[in-house]
């Protein structure tokens, strides 16, 4: 049943932001006394630290709001997920993919060590971008002349990760909208490329590179094709926080490293390749309501994110008593004045999280192509 956004915001919000700074601070604790002994034993311990936040995330999809995980793949692929290291690459359907990998790689036991490639502004977000940090996520500028050097040098940190690691990457490079379709479609057209329906023109550089660099130790690539039914109303965090279910469908194809092009132009054009098949699947999908041909596997509902959530609620509850009945904290003004600003600034940290994953707030002002023959092309 959905409820008023505030009413969740604000404790949920607590919830999350003081289990998130404790967990901050035990990764910098971690960072300055463990990192430099042993790299490896920190990353084993962090990949436990991270999850401590990362649950409570997984707990909003599983049992707030009650999203439904639709999970299409092989049963092979499926019983060596989580213990091989796996580059993703997957279209970038809706607000909430992130959390929709997360969950599948809380099935799959590697949770804590999934890092993906993102924006540089993401690392600045209080609580969630700062684990990411501490995680070893791979942030860019979005500049090419910096970003290639980026990327050759967090792939060599992931060489001797001590446990399976997925590491995302959304090749399209942006979230998918209506307006981003129309720019990419009149791309496609000018060049004389597929046109696509469903999907953005995978931007390759970053892909040529991932691959590139990490195929001696990375030995699968999961192409990832994500989509959400025609009768559904697209999932948001927005939407997660007011309680709002729906159903999220996911297929994975697992590519072994081996199989790829060995040259640059060969990856790119095999990446290109992937998503013309990927619009197929999903234009299919929402014309006929049919989306895969994979096996539909069960991926339950864990009840370890549940479990996490009641520890910090008791623990913060059990704190914040304690701290108020010691400090008298609500008897005078000036402690009022500090609770309700601790809570304004609780719904600023979550207002920020909830635009950050708003993928119309990244939409460019874009005009519809006016040359008649590329206008047939792209209606075709």
């Amino acid at each position: 049943m959905a409820i008023p956004a505030i009413v969740a915001i604000v404790p949920i919000g607590v919830l999350l932001v003081l289990s998130g700074l404790i967990v901050n601070l035990l990764q910098i604790v971690f960072s300055i006394l463990v990192r430099p002994v042993s790299k490896s034993m920190y990353r084993k311990i962090n990949k436990v630290v991270a999850e401590l936040l990362w649950l409570e995330l997984i707990w909003l999809i599983d049992w707030w709001a009650g999203i439904k995980v639709e999970l299409y793949v092989d049963s092979e692929t499926f019983q060596l997920m989580g213990k091989e290291h796996a580059l993703l690459i997957s279209n970038h359907k809706s607000d909430i993919d992130w959390l929709v990998g997360w969950l599948v790689a809380q099935r799959s036991g590697c949770l804590g060590s999934t890092l993906a490639i993102m924006k540089k502004e993401i690392m600045f977000i209080p609580v969630i971008g700062w684990s990411m940090w501490f995680s070893e996520y791979v942030f860019l500028e979005r500049r090419w002349t910096k970003d290639e050097n980026t990327l050759k040098s967090g792939f060599r940190r992931l060489e001797d990760f001590p446990v399976p690691f997925w590491l995302a990457l959304f090749v399209e490079g942006t979230r998918f909208t209506q307006a981003k379709l129309m720019v990419a479609q009149e791309f496609a057209a000018s060049r004389g490329l597929p046109i696509p329906r469903n999907v953005l023109l995978p931007r390759t550089k970053g892909f040529v590179s991932s691959v590139s660099n990490m195929r001696s130790f990375v030995p699968a690539i999961y192409d990832c094709t994500v989509a959400v039914p025609n009768n559904q109303p697209p999932p948001t965090l927005l939407k997660i926080l007011r309680r709002q279910s729906s159903v999220v469908k996911l297929q994975i194809r697992r590519h072994s490293m081996r199989e790829l092009p060995e040259t640059a132009d060969g990856i790119g054009q095999w990446c290109k390749d992937v998503f013309v098949t990927k619009d197929a699947l999903l234009e299919k999908n929402f014309a006929k309501g049919s989306f895969s041909d994979q096996q539909l596997q069960n991926i339950g509902r864990p009840i370890k994110s549940l479990i996490v959530v009641v520890f910090w609620s008791i623990l913060q509850a059990y704190g914040i008593y304690k701290f108020v009945q010691w400090s008298a904290l609500l008897t005078s003004w000036q402690g009022i004045a500090f609770s309700a600003t601790f809570l304004v600034l609780i719904g600023i940290i979550m207002q920020v999280l909830i635009q950050s994953s708003e993928s119309e707030r990244y939409t460019p002002l874009t005009v519809p192509p006016k040359d008649p023959a590329q206008q047939r092309l792209i209606q075709k």
